[in-house]
């Protein structure tokens, strides 16, 4: 069935456009909370709102809180949180439904909502769609008698509540103490918090990205961006840097020497890491099809396993509980630890990449360069409208690569679930083959596209 609001990860669009409006945000709280008041409750039906630092986010807060309240659920506002506080929250206040207001690493001129089950998960589609049938109905079934419509509260006590859990992830009396740590939190959400974090354990903190203005969330900061962060280790002479997104919830390290290290590292070393300590669920970890074969490759090594699925981190969680793992992630650095979370969450990422730095008395770049990664290239190629990947050309194109990877490579073409890319990844053993194929292809659906304009 096809889906009118929800992508890939909740709604998503340009702020004060269709689907990003107050109205539509109006009656996703109608819809929404309708659906979860099933009459079981031993209390008020309550809503969890979180939200990153888009200055859309005020209006979409109000909105949403407008149609909760409307439908009789009470709403408890968080302010500016990291998506995987609101799922923790969700969880820890018994809330019915946790709703994140963010748009991750997207510029600030977008926004999205996401919404949580009671026990911190992303909605599945059979209940997204369910929201959806109700969205747009007659909001006048919707609407509670006047004595039983909710009310809104702020938790004051929210961020302290991330902080203390955020800390207890890590064995009792480890300490940064005599760490530098820079950690950019790309003028977002987790702007507060996770400096709090580090320095109550210890470090000595050099904090970037912690001045949100709600324009300036991910602009030429945080995990998409790292050069500012790269720099500043550089000019501090820092043991590690920290570059969290938008809403926090995917990490990208900088080790001492101002090298990057992508989620496929940081993966390895958690999952190195566990399996020593006889953590380690399921023989393995879960990663997506753009993950590096180095990774599969070093695991093999081990004895574990690495189970692939498509790109999203929604799909990572499903398989994960379905099969019994306790990590998985992508390479953008989406890392969930099923332990302590039930979505990425880059803080508490980081913090697993420093206790084993501590605890090994290693710098970060020894301790980041599990292996070596295959040659891999990433291109994305914008397109204004169509399906570019349904054009003959672009078939053609694909046919080819493949034939010339042959047995050597990997290709993963797919479009972007949240904004209009094409995303072209080729790998293998030859790097100036991996370069001709997926510049083949991106040319292929630039011609596509411009035949279709």
């Amino acid at each position: 069935m096809a889906r009118r609001y929800f992508g890939t990860d909740g709604i998503r669009g340009r702020a004060n456009k269709h689907p990003m409006t107050s109205e539509v945000a109006l009656k996703v709280g109608m819809a929404a909370g309708k659906v979860f008041q099933n009459g079981t409750h031993t209390h008020r039906p309550r809503i969890v709102i979180g939200k990153d630092t888009r200055l859309s986010g005020y209006m979409l807060e109000a909105a949403l809180m407008s149609g909760f309240t409307a439908v009789g659920m009470d709403v408890f506002l968080l302010g500016p949180m990291p998506t995987p506080a609101v799922a923790m929250l969700t969880r820890s206040l018994r809330a019915d439904l946790g709703v994140m207001i963010s748009a991750s690493h997207n510029r600030f001129d977008d926004n999205g909502i996401k919404l949580f089950d009671p026990e911190g998960y992303k909605l599945s589609d059979e209940m997204e769609l369910r929201i959806e049938n109700l969205i747009d109905s007659d909001p006048s079934n919707m609407l509670a008698g006047v004595e039983n419509i909710g009310r809104a509260t702020r938790v004051e006590s929210a961020q302290e509540r991330y902080v203390e859990y955020a800390k207890r992830t890590l064995p009792r009396n480890l300490r940064f103490d005599g760490l530098r740590i820079v950690v950019d939190c790309a003028n977002g959400a987790g702007y507060r918090v996770a400096p709090e974090v580090l320095w109550e354990l210890g470090a000595e903190v050099i904090k970037i990205g912690v001045d949100p203005n709600g324009r300036n969330i991910n602009h030429k900061c945080g995990s998409t961006s790292p050069e500012a962060l790269i720099d500043k280790v550089h000019e501090v002479r820092a043991d590690i840097g920290i570059a969290l997104d938008g809403d926090a919830d995917r990490v990208v390290i900088v080790d001492e020497t101002g090298q990057i290290v992508d989620g496929d590292q940081l993966m390895a070393v958690i999952a190195e890491s566990w399996y020593r300590r006889g953590r380690l669920a399921a023989g393995g970890i879960v990663a997506t099809v753009m993950s590096n074969l180095g990774l599969e490759r070093h695991l093999q090594g081990m004895g574990l396993s690495m189970a692939r699925t498509p790109v999203g981190d929604r799909y990572v969680v499903e398989h994960m509980r379905k099969h019994g793992y306790n990590v998985g992630g992508e390479q953008s650095g989406h890392i969930v630890l099923s332990d302590f979370t039930t979505t990425g969450d880059g803080l508490v990422s980081a913090l697993q990449i420093l206790a084993v730095a501590v605890a090994s008395e290693r710098p970060v770049s020894e301790v980041c360069s599990c292996f070596e990664p295959l040659p891999q290239l990433l291109r994305n190629v914008r397109y204004d409208d169509g399906r570019p990947l349904d054009d003959n050309g672009v078939q053609k194109a694909i046919d080819a690569a493949k034939q010339k990877l042959g047995n050597n490579g990997r290709l993963v073409i797919r479009p972007s679930g949240t904004e209009p890319v094409i995303r072209v990844m080729a790998e293998g053993d030859d790097c100036g083959l991996v370069e001709v194929v997926v510049g083949d292809i991106c040319e292929a659906v630039r011609v596509a596209t411009a035949r279709a304009a």
